[in-house]
Parts: C-alpha cells; structure tokens; sequence
C-alpha cells in the first residue's frame, strides 16, 4: 500500500449542485453518488467562482483566479507556465491520467494537445479538448490520430479510467476522469436511462420562468419538462459510472487508500429565472455538487456548510495526499476540515464573470462580480451598477431581489464591502472586458477563438 493516498477525481460538465438524491432532489435517481455521500463528506455550499467551463477548470487545476492563471473565457488555452496538481503529483512519483473532455487547449477545439507541457502533468491521456456529441466519443492518446468509442462516450470513458486502475503499476495515482453529460445536447442519453423519468412527473423548479421566443432565447423553444426528465436521465447514467469505478476499487484492494471526489464544473439554469445556462450567479447556475471520501480518514455520513469554491479544491487535495503546496495558489486548503477537524471557514466566496461570452452574451447579460455567504447572494455589474441581493434563508429559490429595498441598505452595504476585499485580493479592478484581455495580452488568442467559434459575427478586438 503506497505511503501517499490515491486521488480519484470524476466530475460532470454543467451539472448543478442541488441535483442529487442526498442533496434533497427526490426526483433524480442518483444511488451510487448518495452512497459517495454516506461514506464520507458532503459539502452543501460549494461553488464555481466563475462559473463557466475553462476558467473553472483552469481554476480546479491551479487553484488560482481567472485572471490570476489568465484563463478568462471559454477556449483561452490554460497557459503552459501554469503549474497545476497534475504535475505536483507527476513530479512526487505518482502516476497520473485524465480522461475525458479538457477544454483548456485553445482552439480549434478538435486539436491535438501532444505530450509535454500543454498536458500539464497528465501522463495517461485520454482526451478530447472540446465537444458534445455524445454517441460518437472520442480521444486523443499520445498520437495525433483520433481514437472513436463505441456507445454512450461516458461508459466508454469510464472504461478507459477502469484501464488505468488496472495497471500494473505499484506507484499512487491521480486520475481524473471528465464527463461531457448532462450539458447539452440534452437529449443524447441512452433510451434505457431516460426511460426511468416520465417528463409528465417532473416539477418544475418555483422559480422556473418561461422564455419569450426572441434573439435573446437560447432554449431553441425545448419543452422544460421533458429537458428536465433528459437531464435527470443523463444524471443518472453517469451515476452507474461512478458506481462502476465505486465497485473497481473496491475490487481492486484500492478503496480504503483512495481519495474519490465527485463534482461539477458548474451548474445550468434550464429556465430558473427565465433563464439558460451557466456564467450566471444564481444557485442554479453556480452552486456545484462537492462529495468526497477517503474510509478511515473523512468521517462517514458527514455534512459541511462550510464555504467552498473551485479554486480551494488544488490546494486542498494536495494537503490531503501529503504533496507540496501550489505555488501561489490561492485557495484554501480546507483539509483539516474535510478530516472533521476545524478548518477555514471564510465569510464569502467570490463570484466572477469577466468576460461575457456566447450563450451568456446571446442572452443579453453583461460582466459581472458577486459574492456568496452561507445566507446572501450579492451580484453587481463590473460597472458598480446593482444587480441582485437575495436571502437565501428567507427565499431559497431567490425570488425576490432585494437590490433597490431601503430595508436592505445595510446588508448591501456590508456586501459590497465584502466583495471589494475580493476584488483588492484578486487585483481585479473591473475593467471592461475588452481591457481585460489587452491587459493580459490574450487579444491574439482572443481573436482566434472568436474567429473560430463564431466566424459570421466575431467580437475581434
């Protein structure tokens, strides 16, 4: 048995931290995860800083800020300078790998990332940069030709993880395994899983808001219920994944020297608030799932309200597993509290979109900075114009912004205060988008992913 615990790292694209069986959705069938939760922690306030594919990526491997680790919108490459856990574990004699979806190779999304610094610190790898096509999976190794899987991509990729852990090798390991489910196209789940959620039963969150036909209408005029039944449906499927790898380790003699974690990127409205998507600060767009056990070490059947974000996940870990220290990370390592013992407990976590971007942008929103505190949820433009202030004690689903109520000057206020200390930590000063880029000298990067992603109407600089 390796001195050093194995870290098991699975997370989903674009699913939201109030769908699970253990975090009280009834509607969703999610045994093996709810399993994950009662052997170990559930943390019921974790968070996407910013939350929207690449940054929150860059952020869980760096432990850093967007715009501390220069990755401030979708498809601006994680740069190569950037250390990250996977090489802390690589350069500590562990084996590592990731599977699955990257997106933290710039573009063209179907590009090559060959072996070396571009793969930071993963030596098995099985990825494909970008994309959503979820019956023809497919991988890069460590030759430039494209590897097809057969079936649902999230079954295949778990097959590839259950290669890896089967490996004769006696060195700990780091794997991560990233699946593309449930973010859209939400309808490409196998027919076997949506047959288990009848659209006609599903409930609609309090807060769901219909969405007038208009530019600003992202939904393509889906049906929410059965999008929700589809969603819930591919929830589940990667459930009995996890439940794969659950049961491999298990098998294996694996199990009680492992650290398994199960999360999001972030979230997805589908219509709370009238909305689509993700780059938002509502619950539904930024709250994560976050369960994570490790038998003899993090306390079974344990709850932790205790303010968690992406970026404290690097950091974290690490101390876990008894490795090095991120340079300048800055998240917290919240390890004394995942052991049960007293750890941070930070009054906030901060919030970001700094750049507006694509489905957000269609939608009409504009660049923002937040806060989140165990009851309040802040929101203001990057501009200083107010946005949203909700109790979430009082209104759990947020349905009433307090942002211009006299009575709520006070908490503003304090918020505000809060959040001003984020930005003087994070060197943010709220500049405009544009400058933003310039002044990180990202605006060559900028222009390609613009030119690529959307070639009929380019936002170039």
């Amino acid at each position: 048995m390796p001195a050093n615990p194995n870290l098991l790292f699975v997370f989903a694209d674009q699913m939201r931290g109030m769908d699970l069986g253990c975090a009280g959705n009834a509607q969703v069938q999610t045994p093996h995860m709810d399993r994950l939760a009662a052997e170990g922690m559930r943390f019921t306030h974790a968070y996407a800083n910013c939350p929207v594919c690449t940054p929150s990526r860059a952020g869980l491997l760096t432990g850093k800020y967007p715009l501390t680790c220069r990755v401030i919108a979708n498809d601006l490459p994680l740069p190569e300078d950037e250390r990250t856990i996977g090489e802390v574990c690589r350069d500590a004699g562990y084996r590592t790998g990731y599977v699955g979806k990257w997106h933290l190779d710039g573009v063209p999304r179907s590009r090559f990332t060959p072996p070396g610094p571009r793969r930071h610190g993963f030596d098995y790898w099985r990825v494909f940069n970008c994309h959503h096509q979820y019956f023809q999976g497919k991988y890069f190794a460590d030759e430039p030709e494209v590897q097809h899987l057969d079936g649902y991509e999230p079954v295949g990729q778990t097959d590839l993880c259950l290669d890896f852990l089967r490996q004769d090798d006696d060195r700990p390991f780091c794997l991560f395994l990233s699946f593309g489910p449930p973010h859209d196209p939400y309808d490409q789940v196998p027919e076997e899983y949506r047959a288990r959620y009848d659209p006609d039963k599903i409930e609609l969150r309090p807060n769901f808001k219909p969405i007038p036909p208009g530019p600003r209408d992202i939904s393509g005029q889906r049906d929410p219920r059965v999008t929700l039944a589809n969603y819930y449906a591919a929830i589940t499927a990667l459930d009995e994944q996890l439940g794969r790898l659950l049961d491999a380790l298990q098998e294996l003699g694996l199990a009680e020297n492992t650290i398994v974690v199960y999360s999001s990127d972030h979230g997805d409205m589908l219509w709370s608030q009238g909305r689509m998507k993700k780059q938002q600060p509502w619950e539904e767009s930024a709250l994560i799932p976050f369960l994570i056990r490790w038998p003899g070490h993090i306390p079974a059947a344990s709850t932790c309200d205790s303010l968690l974000s992406v970026v404290d996940l690097a950091p974290s870990l690490l101390s876990l597993m008894g490795l090095p220290a991120l340079p300048d990370a800055e998240g917290a390592d919240f390890s004394p509290t995942m052991l049960g013992g007293s750890g941070p407990d930070p009054e906030s976590v901060f919030l970001c979109d700094v750049v507006t971007m694509d489905e957000a942008h269609r939608q009409g929103l504009r660049e923002w900075r937040g806060v989140r505190t165990r009851r309040h949820t802040y929101a203001r433009f990057a501009d200083g114009e107010g946005w949203m202030l909700y109790d979430n004690e009082k209104d759990p689903y947020q349905l009433n912004n307090l942002i211009a109520e006299p009575s709520a000057a006070s908490t503003r206020d304090h918020l505000e205060h809060e959040l001003r200390s984020w930005l003087d930590r994070t060197r943010d000063s709220c500049a405009a988008w544009q400058e933003q880029i310039r002044r990180l000298g990202l605006v060559e990067l900028w222009n390609a992913r613009e030119r690529e992603l959307h070639p009929g109407d380019p936002r170039l600089l």
